[in-house]
Formats: C-alpha cells, sequence, structure tokens
C-alpha cells in the first residue's frame, strides 16, 4: 500500500477508535457489556444490582435483639442476609440486649430504632409513654420458658423461702414467675421479700449461680432453660406453655419506635418483609436454622451452645408471625397484678398494617390484634 494511502487509512481507524470508545464507556456505566461471571459487584441470589439497590427513607436501622433461642428469627434473619435483602442500601445496626426494660430504655433514649422483645417490656414501654412510644408490628415467638428448680423442689410450695431468678425486673419472665407463685398463694416483693425471693439476675449469671447452690431456680428463656437441667441438675418444675390454652403465648414482640415508623413506614415494611423469609426458611430448615442461630450465639455471646442443648431448646419455642395479641392482655394484667406494671389503656399498641398487608399479599391469612389495634 503507497505511503500516502496507509496514512489516510490509519487516520480512518484512528478517528473510529476514539468515536467508539466514549460509547463503550457510556454502555459500561450503564451495566451493559459485561459477561465476568465472578463480578465482584454482581447481585447475590435474591438481591437486585448494586445499581438497583432500594433506596429507603432511613440510611440506618438500629435493631435490638436478645443472644437468645426465643429470638431465633432476629438472629437468623442477620445472620443469613435476609433483613439485608430487603433493607436494601439501609444499614442494619445490631444491639444486643440482655432483657426487655434495658432495650425499652435504648428505645426512649432515641439510640435504638426496632427491637425484638418480650410482652411485658412492650406493655410497660407503651403505658409509661401514654402510648407515644412504640407500636408492636409483628410476633416473632411463642413459648420457650420454663421453671428449672433444684431436684428437691417438688411444688410451689416446695418454693417458700427459696430464691428464684429472673432475667429482669418488669420482664416478661419476671412477671410470669411472680404471676404463677401469685396463683399458687406465694408473695413476692419488687425488693425480693416476701414468701419467695425473685432476684433479678443475667442469665449466664444465674448458671453460675444456680451451679453454686446460691440459687434454688430460675424462670427463663431458651436456652437458658436447657442449660441448668443439662448442665447444671436442674428440673422443669414448670413447662410455661402449660399455663396457657393451646400451648400458645407471645414470647417475643417485634417492636418499632412511634416516630421511626411515623416517618419510614418503608423501611419497616422491609424489615418486616425479611422477617416473613426468615420465618419460613426457619420453619422449612430446622438443622441449619439451629447452625445459623448458634453461630449467632457465638458472635455475640461469644459461645455457643453444646448440640444437645440448642437440640433440647429448639423443640420448645414456635417462630411465627403472629403476635398472639389475646395473650397480651392476660399478661398485662398479670403485670398490674404482681405490682411491676401500672395499669392503663393498651388499645392501639398494635399496628399490624404493614404485617397484613405482607401477609395478604401473598395468600395467607391476616393476623388479630384482639381489639387491640391503631385507635381511629
Amino acid at each position: 500500500m503507497p505511503a500516502a494511502r496507509l496514512r489516510r487509512h490509519r487516520t480512518v481507524r484512528t478517528a473510529i477508535t476514539l468515536a467508539i470508545v466514549p460509547l463503550l464507556a457510556v454502555l459500561s456505566a450503564c451495566g451493559y457489556g459485561s459477561d465476568d461471571k465472578d463480578d465482584k459487584t454482581a447481585p447475590a441470589a435474591g438481591q437486585g444490582s448494586a445499581s438497583e439497590a432500594r433506596k429507603l427513607s432511613a440510611s440506618e436501622l438500629r435493631l435490638g435483639f436478645f443472644a437468645n433461642v426465643t429470638h431465633a428469627t432476629p438472629l437468623v434473619g442477620l445472620k443469613e442476609g435476609f433483613y439485608a435483602n430487603e433493607l436494601g442500601g439501609t444499614k442494619i445496626t445490631p444491639a444486643v440486649f440482655n432483657a426487655g426494660p434495658a432495650a425499652i430504655e435504648a428505645l426512649k433514649g432515641g439510640s435504638l430504632d426496632a427491637t425484638y422483645i418480650g410482652p411485658n417490656p412492650s406493655i410497660s414501654g407503651f403505658t409509661s409513654s401514654d402510648g407515644e412510644l412504640l407500636r408492636i408490628v409483628a410476633g416473632t415467638t411463642s413459648g420457650g420458658a420454663s421453671l428449672v428448680v433444684k431436684p428437691g423442689i417438688n411444688s410451689a410450695a416446695d418454693l417458700k423461702g427459696k430464691k428464684i431468678a429472673s432475667p429482669q425486673l418488669g420482664g416478661t419472665q419476671d412477671v410470669a414467675v411472680r404471676a404463677w407463685l401469685a396463683a399458687n398463694g406465694l408473695k413476692t416483693d419488687t425488693k425480693g421479700g416476701g414468701d419467695v425471693s425473685i432476684v433479678p439476675t443475667d442469665n449466664a449469671q444465674t448458671l453460675a449461680l444456680f451451679k453454686s447452690g446460691d440459687l434454688d431456680g430460675g424462670w427463663l428463656p431458651e436456652p437458658w432453660a436447657t442449660r441448668l437441667v443439662q448442665e447444671a441438675g436442674g428440673k422443669v418444675l414448670v413447662d410455661e406453655r402449660t399455663l396457657w390454652p393451646g400451648g400458645k403465648f407471645v414470647t417475643t414482640n417485634l417492636i418499632v419506635r412511634k416516630d421511626f415508623l411515623d416517618k419510614h413506614p418503608d423501611v419497616v415494611e422491609a424489615l418486616v418483609k425479611g422477617q416473613l423469609t426468615t420465618t419460613d426458611w426457619i420453619n422449612a430448615n430446622t438443622d441449619k436454622a439451629k447452625a445459623s442461630v448458634n453461630a449467632q450465639l457465638l458472635e455475640y455471646a461469644k459461645k455457643a451452645l453444646p448440640q444437645p442443648v440448642i437440640d433440647a431448646a429448639w423443640p420448645n419455642i414456635e417462630v411465627t408471625n403472629d403476635p398472639l395479641a389475646a395473650s397480651l392482655l392476660k399478661l398485662k394484667d398479670d403485670g398490674v397484678k404482681v405490682g411491676v406494671t401500672k395499669d392503663a389503656d393498651i388499645a392501639g399498641i398494635y399496628d399490624l398494617t404493614i404485617l397484613n398487608k405482607l401477609l395478604t399479599a401473598n395468600g395467607r391469612p391476616a393476623v388479630d390484634d384482639a381489639g387491640l389495634g391503631a385507635k381511629k
């Protein structure tokens, strides 16, 4: 090819290349032009691409829960990524609590947006704020609490003069043990006096004190009830399920700070949607769910459960989205009777609008709020 013609050919080729490069850059920015199956930005199963990540109205969700088997839902939902899938770009900041009253204080202080928690702290948080602090937006767990005692204790009467632990004054198990003792003619007070001394104690400390003989028993959530049996020679005197019709009662709820719910309903909807996925997965994958919970206990409590413990504790709980609202009224009345909850109207404590919207959209029956839904 003559030199002059070769120079003209190269000039044309260069011009075409310079025109194509910007076009390729534009196409790449729009998400086209990549066949790399190992692309680090490729979405995981069930997720949208990075460019499609949902932009919700809050950049962060501060979520509380306990390192207990009765909180299997948040433990699994966080571990398996079901919440993250729904929350998209909204960051989840976990916060671990030992008992409900501490979580309520965090909610009141504004350092927490939502938390998994027992019914009695939910009630006290609602009533102490004239209904302005929180709303229960879903149920989570039924069952999973027992009174475990020394082998020589065979009845309520045998507990007179004994020391019994509960996780925290005013918590769900604290109210349960006081109410059961009262029903059996035994008095307690909030200072550890009465016929039976109720000693609010951290769950891990309860196990140590029970082993040393400084406690005679404890009304505890799982896995602690099972641990007292398997590791410290205790026995179950009362499985709380036997005290309820059909063996069903609310153990754990999902509550949200009302201000957060009002401002960020889309974030709450994503959280509840993640919970629904988690609940289904737990109930369909028992062994994997137990392994996931145990991994989280190692992460947050710094100790995984021995397999025999989690195997024995697991059947004592039922993972459910139903808040079992009818049981909340009795729990409220019990708290009032034993002197740890002020009597008050709890109408409006539930807002199941989002939960029932998601349930019915998936062809499932709505759940009932027992007349305690949002005031009209």
